[in-house]
Order: structure tokens, then sequence, then C-alpha cells
């Protein structure tokens, strides 16, 4: 089928403007700036007009739980969340159960996706202490990277071994996308923590466990570590001003920046409580400024979700007891849009961040642009109808967002996932399947 969408204000490699795409099956075959229409025989006609048309949302950052913790999600309910927030590829995590530390366990992820995922896919592999002779046996082309866990985190997944965090960055060949907090630091404030506020502190201090001290300390050794051997370290989920100023490499030390940590502050506590939980905590009104400046500044590479869904029940607590982490990627573009609204970042930024920088960063071939040749993921967003989060529009299966009641200025109309309409105007089409992401690593 080709499919012509015309009318929409295109933003792509940063420049913005009125134009049209023509779609042939999966691909698209030519975009044209200005009213004119391609002179092209079309089957469908996809009026844009009154609507921004950007590159699918490519999310480097997902907890989907499959397999093992599908009481909280899987691969079908969380892909049709990231359809439905204009997402059409992600990258999940391994700290799954089983880990994704085996080949078995990688390949048992893939042939899962391959009959539920509504979206493009990949899987990180995960590092421990002693798998690192399983890294050349990867098939490179398959996967964004190597996911290692250099502190305090879920999975029983902590890589501390200094010996081992060599041979993991000796070898890796692909990028080292890091989980930086210090074990011992938040072990340290913890036992504080619970010395002054009892058995489970209240989560307003779930900052001062899970502190900047132990963020920036751990990323400094990543960072030491990623120069030592030349190894390309992409570090998650970074929090604080002060790590900001490790990012002195951009060729070899890329950083992303989640919507959660963006856009939320240690203020937001007291509303959201452990809503808003996640590990490494949200910090301070400063720190958020400070990413939202990297964000413009080219410190910052990637936007991603870190999207974790718990049931509401895992939430229930403060910093001991509360599950850590949140689901963000249904409502993760809208949030950004409306960043760019409030003068944070511009919208041609913001793609940067959300889909070119993603697939330049992890090598991923013929997505992330609008461009002749490339696969047809596109995402249609409306700007100017104000909408509310309720419950009943939320996909992931947890079935709760920390979003929830907040009005939007922008909504998702379509998704286009290789050239099919997977989301339509608050339908998902459950039928149809992404394909695996494919990469090229230079290293």
């Amino acid at each position: 089928m080709t499919r012509l969408i015309k009318g929409g204000t295109i933003v792509n490699e940063g420049k913005t403007f009125v134009g049209s795409i023509v779609v042939d099956g999966k691909d698209i075959i030519a975009i044209k700036e200005g009213i004119t229409l391609p002179e092209v025989p079309v089957d469908e006609t996809i009026d844009a007009s009154g609507c921004f048309v950007l590159p699918g949302i490519i999310d480097d950052h997902v907890h989907f739980r499959e397999p093992g913790l599908t009481e909280k999600a899987d691969i079908d309910t969380e892909s049709r969340a990231a359809a439905a927030g204009g997402v059409t590829t992600y990258f999940d995590m391994p700290n799954t159960v089983p880990q994704t530390t085996t080949l078995e366990a990688l390949d048992g992820k893939f042939e899962t996706a391959k009959h539920k995922s509504h979206v493009n896919y990949s899987f990180f592999f995960g590092a421990t202490n002693d798998n690192s002779h399983l890294f050349p046996q990867l098939d490179r082309s398959r996967i964004p990277g190597i996911k290692l866990f250099m502190g305090s985190s879920t999975g029983n997944m902590l890589v501390d071994r200094r010996e081992a965090l060599d041979r993991i960055f000796a070898t890796a060949a692909m990028p080292i996308m890091v989980h930086c907090e210090d074990t011992a630091i938040i072990n340290r404030n913890m036992a504080r923590a619970k010395a002054l506020y009892g058995d489970d502190p209240g989560v307003s201090h779930h900052p001062e466990i899970r502190s900047a001290e132990a963020c920036y300390e751990s990323s400094r050794v990543a960072v030491e570590l990623a120069k030592k051997h030349q190894a390309h370290l992409h570090i998650a989920h970074l929090t604080t001003e002060q790590e900001l100023g490790l990012l002195d490499n951009p060729g070899l030390i890329t950083a992303e920046a989640t919507v959660g940590h963006l856009y939320f502050s240690d203020r937001d506590y007291a509303q959201l409580g452990t809503r808003i939980k996640c590990n490494p905590a949200i910090k301070s009104e400063r720190d958020r400024e400070a990413l939202q400046q990297a964000l413009t500044d080219g410190r910052i590479a990637v936007v991603g979700t870190d999207h974790a869904p718990h049931l509401l029940s895992q939430k229930e607590g403060g910093c001991a007891r509360a599950a850590s982490g949140m689901p963000m990627i249904q409502f993760a573009l809208v949030t950004m849009l409306e960043l760019t609204d409030r003068g944070v970042l511009s919208i041609e930024r913001l793609v940067e961040l959300m889909c070119h920088n993603p697939a330049r960063l992890f090598g991923i071939e013929r997505r992330g642009f609008l461009r002749p040749g490339y696969r047809a993921d596109i995402v249609l967003a409306e700007p100017g109808r104000a909408w509310t989060v309720t419950k009943d529009v939320i996909e992931s299966r947890c079935g709760w967002s920390p979003m929830e009641g907040h009005t939007f200025l922008w909504q998702v109309r379509q998704t286009l996932c290789n050239g099919h309409i997977v989301y339509n105007n608050g339908q998902v089409d459950d039928s149809y399947i992404g394909e695996p992401a494919c990469f090229h690593h230079d290293q």
C-alpha cells in the first residue's frame, strides 16, 4: 500500500516545514516540502493538517518485565503503551526473571517479541561479574549494547569487582549502558535514615539515601574505566548537576536523561509519593534545571523513559519497602512536548534527543530519521487540544501513571510503525507485530 501523509508540519534533522511524506509498504519513498503534493499514485491519504509529523520515538531504556514478572507488565501490554505514545522502537533491559545474561535468555526474549511486540524491539545483554567471555559470541547486529549495573539496583545484577569491570570495558566492543550508583554510600545512607526515621523512612528521604554523592562516585569510576579502555560509555538516567561535569568526551562518553528526572523534582514527593520513586532518585529542583539546560548544550545525548511498571500494591511503603520505578512510555512524548511549550527546549532538539541521537549512538539501521529509503516509523502529534490522563486511557498492565489527572495540550494522533498504522486516535492495532531493530557498531 502507498500512503500520502499530507499537510503536516514535518520536524526532521533540524528543520521544521509544512510538507508531505509518501510511504510505500514499509518504507518512506519521498518527502516533499511545501503544499504542492508529490505526483505519485497513492492508495490512501492521511490528512496531517494541524499536526506535527515526527520520526517515531526510539526509547533506549525500558523494563517490559517479561519473562518472569508479568503480573506487572509484558511485551504485549507495554508495546501497546509504546505505540499509543508514539514510540516505534524500544530497547528492553536485562533485569528480568531469568536475567538476560545468557545467550539462551537473550534468544528467548527475541522469540517472545517476534509474536507479541506491536512495535520494533531489541534487548540489552546484561553483564555480570563472570559472563564477559560470552561477549564475542553475541550477534552485534541484533542488540544495542551491554547493560551494566555498577551500583545497587533491582534484579541482583550488581557488578562490583574491579577486575570484572575492567574485563567488561575491555571486551564489550559496543556501547556499555551503565546504571551508576555507589552501593556502599547508599547502604550507609540507608542505615543512617533508618536510625533517624525508622525501618521504612518516608519517600521524601529517597534522594538523601540514593544521594547525589552515590551517583557521582559511581559515574566517576565508570568514566575512568571508559577512558582507560577507550570504550563507549553511555550513562543511564543521569540525575545530578555534578555528574554533568564528567561528560567531557562526547565521542567516548554519552548520557541519557529520563523524562521523569526532567519533569519532576523532590518537591513532587509531597503530592505523588512513591509513584515517582525510582532509582536513581528524583533529586532537587537545581539538579532538574541543570539537566534541562544540558538538553540543549549537547551534554545530554538521549532522552529515554526508564519505563518500569509495578503494581500499585508494590508501590506501598517508603524508601525501604516501596518498589522503585514508574511507567512513563505512553506519556513521554507529550510530556517532553509540554517542556517545548515551556521553552525548555525546541521541538527540533526534542527530535534530536528522542529520535536522531538514539539512532546515531547505537548505530540503528534505517530508523530515527525521516528519509527516503528509511523505515516509515512516523508519529503525528497534535497541539492545542486539552485532554486529561485518566485510568481508562492507560495501556500498561499496571493500570496507573504518575501523570494521572494531568492535563496535556499535546496528543498523539497516529503512530506508523514500518508504514503500518499501529495506533490511530485512541486505538492500538494489536494484530500488528513490529520488527527487530538492526545495528551497525563502529567499534
